[in-house]
């Protein structure tokens, strides 16, 4: 039987999803082959000797995913303001230099003014004069491909409304569990599957695993923001955090310049599973402007290369 590997993707609205399938697909076959492993990469992804899924939910969004929505105040936005106040504290723990400091102390002050926000659109227009503040700085890459502070709004935004549990459909199911189930879907209920999630995904996979009874060989998250310890972490299902059981293998990667990551804190807040199995996070360097998509992180020798051993090594299992 072919292995199987699922793509979990992160933040987003309607795409097309063979496109996208695509895309992750040849990054990782180029990240493969850069780790030495040419032969196997043409045999697992250029042909149709692996079981490749994507699992998709970005349709399930309020507004569908329309960034238009941005504009306006919403309920998530004060939790939205401490994920962004959290992620350049951690970034002003270690500033590349001066200048980059200067913009991140403005970010912040942008973000906690002194005395209360008047109005109830007062924590939205903090956000983007910080967001806007991020974007000005030419040298700073931390924004992972956030062109406007309305993108970066968007983005944030999907994440506090995956957390906040809400949002329920007609049936009364949330929409935490209706992106759960997209992906539960896409595992095979028997055999090993390999899963690589991207952002938010890393999230949403971390909880579906934790039902799923079947093995996972390996689970890779990408850009993550489950290092996120107080706008992510306390929100996130089960706690306290611990790698799923069915996990026999945990690699997190992380790029310094992907502002939303946290680094390698996800490595120290996640307890082992029964197995010990734990998280152990490597950082990738990315060239670019963008570094969050999830192509850029595939490509990586280092990400790619596990990936490949774990699928050969579950063709030998079956």
């Amino acid at each position: 039987m072919r292995p199987r590997l699922v793509f979990v993707h992160g933040v987003g609205g309607p795409l097309d999803v063979a496109a996208k399938r695509d895309e992750w697909r040849l990054a990782l076959a180029a990240g493969a082959r850069a780790a030495g492993h040419s032969r196997s990469a043409s045999e697992l992804f250029d042909g149709s000797s692996l079981d490749l899924r994507f699992a998709y939910y970005g349709d399930l969004f309020p507004g569908n995913g329309s960034q238009g929505a941005a504009a306006a105040p919403a309920p998530e936005d004060e939790e939205l303001a401490r994920m962004l106040l959290e992620a350049v504290d951690d970034r002003l723990r270690a500033p590349e230099d001066a200048h980059e400091a200067q913009v991140l102390r403005r970010a912040r002050n942008q973000l906690a003014p002194e005395g209360d926000p008047q109005g109830a659109g007062a924590v939205l227009r903090q956000v983007f004069a910080a967001g806007n503040t991020l974007l000005s700085l030419p040298g700073l890459r931390t924004v992972g491909g956030w062109t406007s502070a309305r993108v970066m709004v968007h983005v944030l935004r999907q994440v506090r409304q995956y957390l906040a549990r809400g949002h329920a459909d007609a049936a009364g199911v949330s929409l935490d569990r209706r992106i759960r189930d997209r992906v539960c879907a896409e595992l095979d209920p028997d055999g090993p599957t390999v899963v690589v999630a991207h952002s938010l995904g890393t999230v949403v996979a971390y909880e579906t695993l934790h039902g799923h009874g079947a093995p996972v060989p390996l689970f890779v998250t990408l850009g993550s923001p489950i290092g996120m310890r107080a706008a992510v972490q306390p929100r996130m299902r089960p706690l306290p955090l611990r790698a799923p059981e069915p996990v026999l293998g945990w690699l997190d990667f992380w790029d310094r310049d992907d502002f939303i990551t946290a680094g390698p804190e996800l490595a120290r807040c996640v307890a082992p599973n029964a197995a010990s199995v734990a998280p152990v996070s490597r950082r990738v360097d990315s060239d670019g402007a963008f570094v969050h998509p999830a192509a850029k992180y595939l490509a990586q020798p280092g990400v790619a290369g596990p990936v490949v051993e774990a699928l050969l090594s579950a063709v030998t299992a079956r």
